[in-house]
């Protein structure tokens, strides 16, 4: 063998063994659909089980006329409405969750495997084009959820916080005072003072929001995990490696969500306290407009811009739980609901 052709032979290897060898991507065509939509809505109704009183904690903050902290507003749900207080909603946000998961995830691997194609065959890197696909399919399919989420969450969040007596009592000019028995009993007393236009409060500002972020997390992620695959260096990682996979995939998940959620924190207090609470002017009640929103926090207790972080340490933590728990969850769904090779 000739010295060229060992040098060959010896970058050919240097170079294969530098390379990222991650575990193949789960493509849209190969799942079993029926198998992908069943499990998945299992799965994800125990992950929300688990997470929701997070998400009534962060809530409670957001929508509070003053700073109080997540271990007080824990302690007065326990205290006065026991165990119940950190569910209240819950069953109206699992009922809307199922279907808006569903939408979500078809959008999702639909546009991912669509747009990745693209990308490859207009010559973008492997990289680049992982970045741009996951990003579009988190743009895609974060605004095909919201058409059902945001009455879900319209509903889930009065109910959510209709305990909180401080909301009557503190905040000047603005009203919450309608009492819901159940989510039944909301949608229809919303349909009746505010029409079908109610339950989409805030739908245009949860767009501004989630369509963006979701963007912004899904890049990340694809980005993050690959940085961190590379930590590596190993070539057999192409064979599966369920236990790396999984630790990969949460360190990747909590990255983006935490510098997601810090982005989007200020947008997402003004679009919960759309979606819950009314403004009231010449006696009459109504819904409160952005503005009013905006205007409101900025008076409350001296608290400025700082007003639009309250409940960022719940939501942060939300975020990251929920991110790395749901990430995983769902790359385990995926790997379940791939069709048997014949």
């Amino acid at each position: 063998m000739s010295l060229a052709t060992l040098m060959r032979e010896e970058k050919r290897a240097t170079t294969s063994s530098s390379q990222v060898h991650m575990p193949k991507d789960i493509d849209w065509q190969m799942l079993d659909k029926s198998r992908f939509f069943f499990l998945g809505a299992a799965l994800f109704s125990g992950v929300s089980t688990a997470l929701y009183p997070i998400v009534v904690l962060k809530t409670r903050q957001q929508v509070s006329p003053t700073r109080v902290s997540c271990a007080n507003i824990s302690l007065a749900i326990a205290r006065h409405e026991g165990l119940r207080g950190f569910y209240k909603g819950f069953g109206t946000s699992l009922l809307g969750t199922i279907p808006a998961r569903a939408l979500y995830m078809t959008a999702l691997e639909i546009t991912k495997s669509s747009v990745g194609q693209a990308t490859v065959r207009l010559g973008f890197s492997d990289t680049t084009a992982m970045a741009v696909s996951n990003g579009a399919a988190g743009l895609t399919s974060a605004m095909a959820a919201q058409v059902v989420w945001t009455p879900i969450d319209v509903v889930s969040q009065r109910l959510m916080v209709q305990g909180d007596l401080s909301l009557n009592k503190h905040l000047p000019g603005v009203v919450n005072s309608c009492r819901y028995t159940n989510g039944l009993d909301a949608f229809r007393k919303i349909l009746y003072t505010d029409g079908p236009r109610g339950f989409y409060r805030g739908f245009g500002i949860s767009i501004l929001t989630y369509a963006p972020s979701n963007a912004v997390w899904w890049a990340s992620y694809s980005l993050a995990k690959k940085s961190i695959w590379s930590r590596f260096k190993r070539p057999n990682a192409r064979k599966e490696d369920s236990c790396g996979s999984v630790v990969v995939e949460a360190m990747s998940a909590a990255t983006a969500s935490g510098f997601s959620a810090l982005i989007t924190m200020p947008i997402d207090t003004i679009k919960t306290r759309l979606q819950v609470l009314d403004a009231e002017e010449n006696g009459r009640r109504q819904p409160m407009t952005m503005m009013q929103a905006v205007k409101s926090l900025m008076k409350e207790g001296g608290g400025g811009f700082g007003a639009c972080y309250r409940g960022l340490g719940p939501r942060w933590v939300s975020m990251s739980m929920s991110a790395t728990t749901m990430i995983t969850t769902y790359e385990f769904l995926k790997r379940l609901a791939t069709k048997k090779q014949k």
